[in-house]
């Protein structure tokens, strides 16, 4: 920021210095996702390109074209798409099972000839189960239907070839291993066309109007060179649900059955609210989630939970932890502690405590 401050878009020498960074952070990201430089169009983070994807793609077809996704989608998804049925677009969402997963069976069901847009998350935020995207793909080729996907939840821990049969669209954040926040990028496969969203110059191969963040997007690049193995963690987050599972009664593993990220695990207690034990971690100092983030402050139960066939009351007994490669078995040791701990005190008071 004090050093490389030049327009990536200037020709002078400040300017170019800048392009040189921009240009290297692409290469670096699309490198990670196996991918054409020049597929990437740098944005302000997951929801942007999101949106990008879904609007862009969309609104090149007229009002009442069809568009196909999820219950389980990430707010950026849903909202964008109950806007698109405000300005007259037909939405269909398809179901789940238990485990959270998709039937690629019920995407082809769904199919009409005025399907314009194919939009299914790689892995869910709040259960980390890791969706099909390749059978998807394949469904959406077949029907020549232009496929996004939301990867902000996979680019970086799990391994990505975009340019081996994968989505037309994968939307990806750097704040998810290691970049700040505030900085994304959308893949767009050569050939997919776009109606940009903003209206200025000719960034981003005019796709993406708006000076580029380029500090940002170095550190983005930066990340994406030295993101650390995700995999590695897998053993310490089965620690963590060994544990628990064993320790705690009338403990679940919401989506434990379906293939999810290395990373992430989201536990129902039954008894229990929710937001009383991420009170109860945070008090014994460790941050956990009772649901997405991006729907803090919200008093409904989790849309993905109940899309799962979980009750209200279930979804809101549901707790997700999210671990990193910088987690060590002893942290693990030390939560498995405080959960247990925090569960007997809960149900002590809880005016549902279990019985039997």
């Amino acid at each position: 920021m004090a050093e490389v401050y030049g327009n990536a878009s200037s020709i002078h020498y400040y300017g170019q210095a800048a392009k040189r960074h921009l240009e290297g952070a692409r290469r670096s990201i699309a490198a990670r996702l196996q991918c054409d430089p020049r597929e990437i169009v740098f944005t302000s983070g997951g929801t942007e390109a999101d949106n990008l994807a879904i609007f862009g793609t969309a609104r090149r077809f007229a009002a009442g074209s069809h568009v196909i996704t999820s219950c389980v989608e990430h707010p950026a998804v849903l909202n964008a798409c109950a806007q698109l049925e405000r300005e007259g677009y037909v939405v269909t969402r398809v179901p789940v099972d238990g485990s959270g997963l998709v039937d690629p069976a019920d995407i082809r069901r769904a199919l009409r000839p005025d399907t314009v847009l194919i939009t299914f998350m790689h892995a869910n935020n709040e259960t980390g189960v890791v969706q099909p995207i390749g059978e998807i793909a394949a469904i959406a080729k077949e029907a020549r239907v232009v496929f996004h996907s939301d990867g902000v939840q996979t680019a970086g821990r799990l391994a990505l070839h975009l340019n081996d049969g994968g989505p037309d669209l994968f939307a990806i954040s750097g704040h998810k291993f290691g970049a700040p926040k505030g900085v994304g990028a959308l893949y767009v496969r050569k050939g997919v066309s776009l109606q940009a969203q903003l209206y200025g110059g000719h960034h981003e191969r005019d796709r993406r109007a708006g000076t580029e963040n380029v500090p940002g997007a170095a550190a983005r690049g930066m990340a994406a060179a030295t993101s650390s193995d995700w995999a590695s963690v897998a053993p310490l987050r089965d620690k963590l649900e060994r544990a628990i599972l064993d320790r705690i009664r009338a403990a679940t593993v919401n989506g434990g059955g379906a293939e999810r990220l290395p990373n992430t695990t989201n536990i129902r207690f039954d008894g229990i609210e929710g937001e009383a034990m991420v009170i109860a971690l945070d008090l014994r100092g460790y941050a956990v989630s009772s649901g997405s983030a991006c729907s803090s402050g919200a008093v409904e139960p989790s849309h993905v939970l109940l899309a799962m066939g979980l009750s209200p009351a279930a979804a809101r007994s549901s707790v997700r932890f999210s671990l990193g490669p910088s987690n060590t078995a002893e942290e693990v040791d030390g939560l498995i502690d405080a959960v247990t701990s925090a569960v007997t005190h809960l149900r002590r008071i809880s005016p549902e405590v279990l019985h039997g």
